[in-house]
């Protein structure tokens, strides 16, 4: 009976640090200095990442054919966010 139960410990211990780190996945974990101008084009629309939960840092995540990840705090970044902003919810 004891060895059932150690096992059993040992066994969610062991399991417990690979579901921890399925929560990073999806996080920032550094920024990009700048993006190109034909890149900043195929941008199709960003999401705010922040610190809760998972993710160490606050970002701007910007979406084209790969996802770049911005401080948002850089004017360059609050720009960009705009112009997207515009191209996204232009009216017709």
């Amino acid at each position: 009976m004891k060895f059932c139960v150690l096992f059993f410990i040992l066994l969610l211990a062991c399991m417990y640090p690979s579901l921890a780190q399925g929560s990073y996945e999806n996080c920032c974990l550094r920024y990009v200095q700048s993006i190109k101008r034909g890149m900043r084009r195929k941008i199709t629309h960003y999401r705010i990442q922040e610190t809760d939960g998972g993710c160490n840092i606050r970002a701007v995540v910007f979406a084209a054919k790969k996802h770049l990840c911005a401080d948002p705090g850089q004017d360059w970044v609050q720009k960009l966010m705009v112009e997207v902003d515009k191209k996204r919810y232009k009216s017709p």
